[in-house]
């Protein structure tokens, strides 16, 4: 599944244990365009959705050869993006202005994982 549907948010919202949230984005792109579809979301979504909703991209990287996974999975990219909050992410996703732009990330990916990360305490 490529798409977020809204009993997926509503889920992340029930779950909320407060606090910053780290998406973390594992992307496979389509061969024919597909990372430069991508560009075009990143590009279409820009410093105004950004700063509108706090986001912040704390890693991005092109994916590498996985040393420990079952066959195919190795992702293209990763991303680790962090909101102030579950609802701040919820906002954005609903917001007119990131659904205009959500079909190029919808044109760009065979496959991703979209996963909430919580910060662990106590760890040094």
């Amino acid at each position: 599944m490529i798409e977020i549907d809204e009993r997926a948010l509503d889920t992340l919202l029930t779950e909320d244990p407060g606090g910053a949230v780290v998406m973390l984005n594992l992307l496979r792109f389509r061969p024919d365009g597909g990372r430069e579809s991508y560009r075009r979301y990143a590009e279409a979504l820009g410093p105004a959705i950004n700063a509108r909703y706090g986001v912040r991209v704390e890693y991005m990287g092109d994916g590498g050869r996985a040393l420990v996974a079952e066959d195919g999975q190795d992702w293209d990219m990763v991303l680790l993006v962090r909101y102030p909050s579950r609802q701040a992410f919820a906002d954005m996703i609903r917001d007119p202005e990131y659904q205009a732009a959500s079909h190029f990330r919808s044109e760009a990916l065979v496959e991703s994982v979209l996963q909430p990360t919580v910060p662990l305490t106590g760890v040094a």
